[in-house]
């Protein structure tokens, strides 16, 4: 018996007795795709890790929004926390950007993960400062600016789609507790 005839006598009793062989073999699910806009690595806020929200969220909904330290709406911390609570079970990432283009920033990313994490509480990924308005935004907010609007102060509120479109985007003055943010998000989970 040749070697090609055994390799096939053998896949074909692997066969009658159910097993898979990899001619016979369903195909491996694919990874979600991602928008390149989304593939990129930022570094975490007061912290030398990086992530690539890709790698670390494809195929997840999100909630983007630009964070600020010093801001009339910085108490939206609180409820942002209480909204990724509520959802994350269900898929939603939420996922802040910490800016000074309005500036409202902390002094420096000591004192802004100070905010956020110990005065609010903030489980969520937060991001290092960086642009998200004008030409030196970062790609993410170019795209949300792109595909909605830039955002016009702080805590601009961005539901994204798994495949990288935005749902809808909410200003600064509408809160985490609002009825309508909360409909679009339930409606964005489904």
């Amino acid at each position: 018996m040749t070697f090609k005839v055994a390799l096939l006598a053998i896949a074909g009793l692997l066969a009658v007795h159910g097993e898979s062989t990899a001619a016979t073999a369903a195909p491996l699910p694919s990874a979600p795709a991602c928008s390149a806009y989304l593939n990129q690595d930022f570094r975490k806020l007061h912290s030398s890790q990086s992530v690539n929200l890709c790698t670390a969220f494809a195929g997840k909904p999100l909630l983007i929004i630009n964070t600020a330290s010093h801001c009339g709406y910085t108490p939206q911390f609180k409820g942002l926390e209480a909204v990724y609570q509520k959802y994350k079970d269900r898929g939603l990432v939420v996922v802040g950007f910490a800016s000074d283009d309005f500036a409202q920033e902390a002094k420096d990313e000591a004192e802004a993960a100070d905010t956020c994490f110990l005065n609010y509480g903030v489980t969520f990924t937060m991001l290092a400062p960086q642009p998200v308005k004008g030409a030196k935004a970062n790609v993410v907010f170019k795209e949300l600016a792109r595909q909605t609007q830039a955002p016009s102060w702080n805590f601009n509120k961005y539901l994204v789609r798994p495949n990288g479109t935005v749902q809808q985007h909410f200003g600064s003055a509408v809160t985490p507790t609002d009825p309508a943010f909360d409909a679009a998000i339930q409606e964005l989970l489904k």
